[in-house]
């Protein structure tokens, strides 16, 4: 088996965590004014899409439900198809943009299947591209994202407002 290293998240690992709360990170950013802060690209009207602030790959969006739910029972089949709708968004959104050569999608429901946030759940959209996986993270130990995470976002969320805005 081959190991995929993102060395880069070592910052989120490390990161003081935030007091325990009802409340996640992504209700927080739900119910917040400010998307650009927040690096949100997309709002729906049970979902939003914003800029993974520490990325596997340059263009990891994520994607999630305004209500705070952990696994996919506590959404109607509204919800659902929306957060469906919203991933496509993203994924076109990205082969305009960044041309991808293909995509990992998907989540990761509870803590023992990797979650971060596992009280939330959040689809993962990351644009892969051929020899994505170089020397700098193998052997460098080190990370590109070629472009600033806010300049990115303001592409993204542009590339996805609606055709009449």
């Amino acid at each position: 088996m081959e190991n995929l290293h993102a060395p880069w998240r070592i910052d989120y690992i490390l990161a003081p965590k935030p007091p325990a709360s009802e409340e996640s990170l992504f209700s927080a950013i739900a119910r917040s004014n400010d998307d650009v802060a927040n690096l949100v690209v997309a709002r729906d009207r049970t979902c939003y899409a914003l800029l993974n602030r520490y990325p596997y790959n340059g263009g990891h969006l994520l994607v999630a439900p305004y209500k705070q739910v952990f696994d996919l029972d506590g959404l109607t089949v509204e919800e659902l198809a929306d957060l469906m709708v919203l991933v496509r968004r993203c994924e076109q959104a990205l082969k305009e943009l960044m041309h991808p050569d293909g995509f990992n999608i998907g989540l990761n429901l509870g803590k023992v299947a990797g979650a971060g946030i596992a009280d939330h759940l959040h689809f993962h959209i990351v644009p892969r591209w051929s020899g994505d996986t170089n020397f700098m993270p193998v052997l460098a130990n080190t990370s590109v994202v070629p472009q600033a995470l806010t300049d990115l976002a303001a592409k993204i969320r542009a590339q996805m407002a609606p055709a009449s805005a």
